[in-house]
Protein backbone atom coordinates (compact mmCIF):
# COMPACT_ATOMS: atom_id res chain seq x y z
CA UNK A 1 0.00 0.00 0.00
CA UNK A 2 2.53 2.02 0.46
CA UNK A 3 4.99 1.45 -2.58
CA UNK A 4 3.67 3.29 -6.02
CA UNK A 5 2.90 1.17 -8.76
CA UNK A 6 5.27 2.98 -11.18
CA UNK A 7 8.13 1.91 -8.60
CA UNK A 8 7.14 -1.54 -9.47
CA UNK A 9 7.21 -0.90 -13.16
CA UNK A 10 10.20 0.86 -12.91
CA UNK A 11 11.88 -2.50 -10.75
CA UNK A 12 10.85 -4.99 -13.27
CA UNK A 13 13.84 -4.09 -15.87
CA UNK A 14 16.07 -4.64 -12.55
CA UNK A 15 15.09 -7.62 -12.24
CA UNK A 16 15.44 -8.87 -15.42
CA UNK A 17 18.89 -8.13 -15.74
CA UNK A 18 19.67 -7.95 -12.31
CA UNK A 19 23.30 -8.56 -12.71
CA UNK A 20 23.65 -5.19 -14.63
CA UNK A 21 22.06 -3.22 -12.05
CA UNK A 22 23.35 -4.59 -8.87
CA UNK A 23 26.62 -5.56 -8.13
CA UNK A 24 28.02 -8.53 -7.03
CA UNK A 25 27.48 -10.27 -3.86
CA UNK A 26 24.35 -8.42 -3.69
CA UNK A 27 22.69 -9.84 -6.84
CA UNK A 28 23.40 -13.61 -5.76
CA UNK A 29 22.37 -12.71 -2.45
CA UNK A 30 19.10 -11.15 -3.39
CA UNK A 31 18.49 -14.25 -5.84
CA UNK A 32 19.14 -16.40 -3.23
CA UNK A 33 16.75 -15.09 -0.73
CA UNK A 34 14.24 -14.67 -3.02
CA UNK A 35 14.45 -18.53 -4.34
CA UNK A 36 14.50 -19.61 -0.32
CA UNK A 37 11.81 -16.78 1.29
CA UNK A 38 9.78 -18.17 -1.53
CA UNK A 39 9.07 -14.43 -2.51
CA UNK A 40 9.31 -12.47 -6.04
CA UNK A 41 12.71 -10.50 -6.71
CA UNK A 42 10.94 -7.91 -6.86
CA UNK A 43 9.85 -7.90 -3.29
CA UNK A 44 13.29 -8.56 -2.49
CA UNK A 45 14.62 -5.31 -3.61
CA UNK A 46 12.28 -2.96 -2.89
CA UNK A 47 12.32 -4.50 0.55
CA UNK A 48 16.22 -3.76 0.73
CA UNK A 49 15.83 -0.18 -0.25
CA UNK A 50 12.82 0.17 1.85
CA UNK A 51 14.96 -0.22 5.09
CA UNK A 52 17.24 2.31 3.90
CA UNK A 53 15.19 4.79 4.79
CA UNK A 54 14.01 4.34 8.22
CA UNK A 55 16.87 3.36 10.43
CA UNK A 56 16.34 5.73 13.59
CA UNK A 57 18.87 5.61 15.82
CA UNK A 58 21.66 5.82 18.62
CA UNK A 59 25.26 5.26 18.51
CA UNK A 60 27.90 5.69 20.81
CA UNK A 61 31.34 6.11 20.68
CA UNK A 62 33.54 6.36 24.18
CA UNK A 63 36.79 5.98 25.47
CA UNK A 64 37.98 4.44 28.87
CA UNK A 65 41.40 6.01 31.07
CA UNK A 66 43.02 3.54 29.87
CA UNK A 67 42.59 4.26 25.70
CA UNK A 68 40.14 1.35 25.43
CA UNK A 69 37.31 2.52 23.02
CA UNK A 70 33.84 1.17 22.86
CA UNK A 71 31.00 1.23 20.52
CA UNK A 72 27.44 0.80 21.30
CA UNK A 73 24.24 1.43 19.19
CA UNK A 74 20.51 1.23 19.71
CA UNK A 75 18.70 0.46 16.24
CA UNK A 76 15.06 1.73 15.95
CA UNK A 77 12.47 0.83 13.43
CA UNK A 78 9.02 1.18 13.61
CA UNK A 79 8.20 -2.20 12.36
CA UNK A 80 7.58 -4.85 15.12
CA UNK A 81 8.25 -7.79 13.22
CA UNK A 82 11.73 -7.24 12.63
CA UNK A 83 12.61 -8.36 16.19
CA UNK A 84 12.08 -11.72 15.03
CA UNK A 85 13.95 -11.31 11.72
CA UNK A 86 16.92 -10.09 13.97
CA UNK A 87 19.87 -12.02 12.83
CA UNK A 88 23.95 -11.98 13.52
CA UNK A 89 25.74 -12.45 10.24
CA UNK A 90 29.18 -13.80 10.03
CA UNK A 91 31.51 -13.20 7.36
CA UNK A 92 34.09 -15.77 6.52
CA UNK A 93 37.26 -15.30 4.16
CA UNK A 94 39.16 -18.33 3.70
CA UNK A 95 38.14 -20.04 6.48
CA UNK A 96 38.60 -17.07 8.66
CA UNK A 97 35.92 -14.28 10.16
CA UNK A 98 36.30 -11.37 7.86
CA UNK A 99 34.15 -9.29 9.94
CA UNK A 100 30.68 -9.87 11.18
CA UNK A 101 27.29 -7.63 11.94
CA UNK A 102 24.04 -7.40 12.29
CA UNK A 103 20.86 -7.19 10.25
CA UNK A 104 17.86 -8.56 9.64
CA UNK A 105 16.52 -11.50 7.20
CA UNK A 106 16.35 -11.14 3.46
CA UNK A 107 18.70 -7.74 3.74
CA UNK A 108 22.03 -7.49 2.16
CA UNK A 109 23.45 -4.57 4.35
CA UNK A 110 25.01 -3.89 7.36
CA UNK A 111 23.60 -0.89 9.70
CA UNK A 112 26.24 -2.76 12.56
CA UNK A 113 29.40 -4.59 12.15
CA UNK A 114 32.74 -5.21 13.24
CA UNK A 115 36.10 -6.06 11.51
CA UNK A 116 37.77 -7.82 14.40
CA UNK A 117 40.89 -5.82 15.40
CA UNK A 118 40.46 -3.21 13.02
CA UNK A 119 36.88 -1.22 13.68
CA UNK A 120 33.29 -1.12 14.64
CA UNK A 121 30.94 1.00 12.69
CA UNK A 122 27.18 1.66 12.45
CA UNK A 123 24.98 3.62 10.61
CA UNK A 124 22.03 6.37 12.19
CA UNK A 125 19.53 8.29 9.40
CA UNK A 126 19.94 11.56 9.03
CA UNK A 127 17.56 13.98 9.60
CA UNK A 128 13.68 14.13 8.91
CA UNK A 129 13.22 12.51 5.46
CA UNK A 130 9.57 10.40 5.17
CA UNK A 131 10.22 7.04 5.28
CA UNK A 132 7.31 7.21 2.22
CA UNK A 133 10.09 8.35 0.19
CA UNK A 134 12.29 5.60 0.34
CA UNK A 135 11.39 4.74 -2.67
CA UNK A 136 13.93 8.27 -4.45
CA UNK A 137 16.55 6.01 -3.11
CA UNK A 138 16.04 3.10 -5.69
CA UNK A 139 16.38 6.16 -8.17
CA UNK A 140 19.31 7.09 -6.88
CA UNK A 141 20.55 4.15 -6.51
CA UNK A 142 20.05 2.71 -10.19
CA UNK A 143 20.27 6.15 -12.27
CA UNK A 144 22.85 7.65 -10.52
CA UNK A 145 24.87 4.15 -9.27
CA UNK A 146 25.62 5.46 -6.28
CA UNK A 147 25.84 2.88 -2.99
CA UNK A 148 23.05 2.04 -0.78
CA UNK A 149 24.05 3.66 2.72
CA UNK A 150 24.19 -0.22 4.32
CA UNK A 151 26.05 -1.54 1.06
CA UNK A 152 28.98 0.76 1.94
CA UNK A 153 29.17 -0.46 5.58
CA UNK A 154 29.37 -3.98 4.57
CA UNK A 155 32.07 -3.13 1.72
CA UNK A 156 33.51 -0.77 4.36
CA UNK A 157 34.25 -3.93 6.56
CA UNK A 158 35.37 -6.26 4.29
CA UNK A 159 38.41 -4.21 1.94
CA UNK A 160 39.54 -1.18 4.86
CA UNK A 161 42.71 -1.90 6.40
CA UNK A 162 42.62 -0.10 9.53
CA UNK A 163 40.17 2.77 11.37
CA UNK A 164 41.83 5.83 9.00
CA UNK A 165 40.82 3.69 5.94
CA UNK A 166 37.57 3.25 6.72
CA UNK A 167 36.90 6.71 7.84
CA UNK A 168 38.40 7.37 4.42
CA UNK A 169 36.08 5.48 3.01
CA UNK A 170 33.07 6.16 4.90
CA UNK A 171 33.55 9.76 4.08
CA UNK A 172 33.93 10.02 0.29
CA UNK A 173 32.51 7.53 -1.20
CA UNK A 174 29.18 8.53 -2.75
CA UNK A 175 25.72 7.32 -1.05
CA UNK A 176 22.15 7.50 -2.44
CA UNK A 177 21.47 9.35 0.91
CA UNK A 178 22.45 11.38 4.12
CA UNK A 179 23.33 9.04 6.87
CA UNK A 180 25.79 9.35 10.17
CA UNK A 181 28.33 6.62 9.89
CA UNK A 182 30.18 6.39 13.33
CA UNK A 183 33.46 4.65 13.48
CA UNK A 184 35.40 2.88 16.58
CA UNK A 185 39.44 1.73 16.15
CA UNK A 186 41.12 -0.57 18.22
CA UNK A 187 43.54 2.29 19.30
CA UNK A 188 43.10 5.43 21.74
CA UNK A 189 41.57 8.39 20.08
CA UNK A 190 40.45 6.19 17.20
CA UNK A 191 36.48 7.41 17.19
CA UNK A 192 34.65 10.06 14.95
CA UNK A 193 31.12 10.63 13.78
CA UNK A 194 30.84 11.51 10.32
CA UNK A 195 28.04 13.35 8.96
CA UNK A 196 27.14 12.22 5.06
CA UNK A 197 25.79 13.98 2.37
CA UNK A 198 25.09 12.01 -1.16
CA UNK A 199 28.44 13.18 -2.04
CA UNK A 200 30.71 13.07 0.79
CA UNK A 201 31.31 14.66 4.33
CA UNK A 202 29.20 17.82 5.23
CA UNK A 203 31.34 17.16 8.81
CA UNK A 204 33.48 14.87 10.94
CA UNK A 205 33.35 15.19 14.62
CA UNK A 206 36.41 12.92 16.31
CA UNK A 207 36.89 11.80 19.77
CA UNK A 208 38.80 14.76 21.90
CA UNK A 209 39.74 12.69 25.32
CA UNK A 210 42.25 15.31 25.67
CA UNK A 211 40.07 17.97 25.72
CA UNK A 212 36.91 16.10 27.80
CA UNK A 213 35.57 15.14 24.80
CA UNK A 214 35.79 11.14 25.42
CA UNK A 215 32.56 10.47 24.13
CA UNK A 216 30.71 10.91 21.16
CA UNK A 217 26.84 10.18 20.59
CA UNK A 218 25.15 10.13 17.39
CA UNK A 219 21.12 10.08 17.40
CA UNK A 220 19.48 11.15 14.12
CA UNK A 221 20.43 15.39 14.08
CA UNK A 222 23.52 16.85 12.86
CA UNK A 223 25.39 17.29 16.89
CA UNK A 224 26.06 21.18 15.94
CA UNK A 225 22.68 21.78 16.28
CA UNK A 226 19.96 21.14 18.82
CA UNK A 227 17.73 18.21 17.95
CA UNK A 228 13.80 18.42 17.46
CA UNK A 229 11.91 19.23 20.91
CA UNK A 230 10.22 16.32 21.24
CA UNK A 231 13.15 14.02 21.01
CA UNK A 232 15.14 13.60 24.29
CA UNK A 233 17.29 10.85 23.53
CA UNK A 234 20.63 13.09 23.08
CA UNK A 235 20.38 14.61 26.50
CA UNK A 236 19.37 11.84 27.82
CA UNK A 237 22.63 9.89 26.52
CA UNK A 238 25.39 12.69 27.25
CA UNK A 239 23.74 12.59 31.09
CA UNK A 240 24.03 9.07 31.51
CA UNK A 241 27.90 9.19 30.39
CA UNK A 242 28.33 12.18 32.09
CA UNK A 243 27.02 10.48 35.40
CA UNK A 244 28.85 7.09 34.69
CA UNK A 245 32.30 8.64 33.97
CA UNK A 246 35.70 7.92 31.93
CA UNK A 247 36.51 6.15 34.53
CA UNK A 248 33.50 4.00 34.55
CA UNK A 249 32.54 3.47 30.95
CA UNK A 250 33.19 -0.40 29.69
CA UNK A 251 30.92 -2.57 27.64
CA UNK A 252 28.49 -3.13 30.50
CA UNK A 253 27.69 0.46 31.71
CA UNK A 254 27.76 1.04 27.87
CA UNK A 255 24.82 -1.50 27.89
CA UNK A 256 23.66 0.43 30.73
CA UNK A 257 23.31 4.08 28.80
CA UNK A 258 21.70 2.84 25.72
CA UNK A 259 18.74 1.01 27.81
CA UNK A 260 17.86 4.03 29.84
CA UNK A 261 14.57 5.57 28.22
CA UNK A 262 13.74 7.25 26.09
CA UNK A 263 17.49 6.30 24.72
CA UNK A 264 15.93 2.57 24.39
CA UNK A 265 12.09 3.41 23.53
CA UNK A 266 9.34 1.45 21.77
CA UNK A 267 10.74 0.93 18.90
CA UNK A 268 14.17 -0.04 19.66
CA UNK A 269 14.68 -3.46 17.97
CA UNK A 270 18.13 -4.14 18.89
CA UNK A 271 21.12 -3.17 21.03
CA UNK A 272 24.47 -4.14 19.88
CA UNK A 273 27.71 -3.68 21.59
CA UNK A 274 31.30 -3.87 20.67
CA UNK A 275 34.92 -2.98 20.42
CA UNK A 276 37.11 -3.83 17.73
CA UNK A 277 40.15 -4.79 19.94
CA UNK A 278 38.15 -7.33 21.87
CA UNK A 279 36.07 -8.74 18.88
CA UNK A 280 35.10 -11.29 20.88
CA UNK A 281 32.90 -9.80 22.60
CA UNK A 282 30.48 -8.98 20.59
CA UNK A 283 26.91 -8.67 21.45
CA UNK A 284 23.70 -8.09 20.06
CA UNK A 285 20.54 -8.09 22.29
CA UNK A 286 17.08 -8.22 20.75
CA UNK A 287 14.66 -5.60 22.73
CA UNK A 288 11.45 -7.18 24.26
CA UNK A 289 7.77 -5.13 22.17
CA UNK A 290 6.90 -2.65 24.97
Amino acid sequence: TTVPKWVHHAVKPIVMALEKYIPQPYAGEIRGMASNLGGSLSDVIILNFAYEISAFCTSIVAQDKNGHVYHGRNLDYPHPILRNLTINVVFLKNGEVAYRGTSFAGYVGLWTGQSPNKFTVSGDQRGNEHWWNWWKNVVSAFLFRRSPVSWLVRETLEEAENFQDAVMRLSKIPIITGVYYIVAGVRAGEGAVITRDRMGPADIWPLDPMNGGWYRVETNFDHWLPPPARDHRRDAANKALNATGQDLINMDTLYQVLSLYPVCNGITVYTTTMSAAAPEKYNTLVRPQV
